[in-house]
């Protein structure tokens, strides 16, 4: 979050340094502007002084917001086999534990659109084909496109299957084997 605190000391500082050269002019601003920046220079060092530059200095940064790139946690339960864990993603640059990091980056990127959650959840007044995709679950948290995610998977029905396969290979491919 962006702090104002440290800008205001600043504006204030350099506001007293102004109307400290101006008050120093015995005929007023013109003469103060004329007479160069002397004046000015030695009311902003007395003001300088004054409030000390530790306190001009900006707040120290938020450990959320030292984080650089995209950092996703996956976890997916009941899709069989090796394609249920825990999986760390990190994109831009890519790399982490989930076992193909990146094409993982490019789903999410194929599907992230300005003004669009990449990780919404289906509409509730959607018309859904009422097929049943099987009992994997998958939830994925973290940090994208500067924004947190914080989303639920399932195949319950056509539109769930539908959200879930968007972001395949983010999660693991369930669709059948063609025959």
């Amino acid at each position: 979050m962006f702090q104002v605190t440290p800008l205001l000391r600043l504006a204030v500082a350099a506001a007293a340094a102004c109307a400290a050269a101006v008050a120093s002019s015995a005929t007023g601003p013109v003469t103060a502007y004329a007479a160069g920046t002397a004046g000015a220079a030695t009311s902003v060092a007395a003001v300088a002084d004054a409030t000390s530059l530790a306190s001009l200095a900006p707040p120290p940064v938020r450990e959320e917001d030292r984080v650089s790139g995209d950092h996703l946690t996956v976890t997916v339960r009941r899709a069989g086999g090796r394609a249920n864990g825990t999986f760390e993603l990190y994109c831009h640059p890519g790399g982490g534990s989930h076992p193909d990091a990146g094409s993982a980056c490019r789903a999410v990127d194929r599907n992230t659109r300005w003004g669009r959650n990449a990780f919404a959840p289906a509409p509730a007044d959607g018309i859904c084909t009422m097929r049943y995709g099987g009992p994997a679950t998958a939830h994925v948290t973290g940090r994208w496109a500067g924004r947190p995610v914080d989303a639920t998977y399932d195949r319950s029905n056509g539109c769930q299957i539908e959200r879930w396969d968007r972001l395949v290979p983010l999660l693991p491919d369930l669709r059948p084997a063609a025959r």
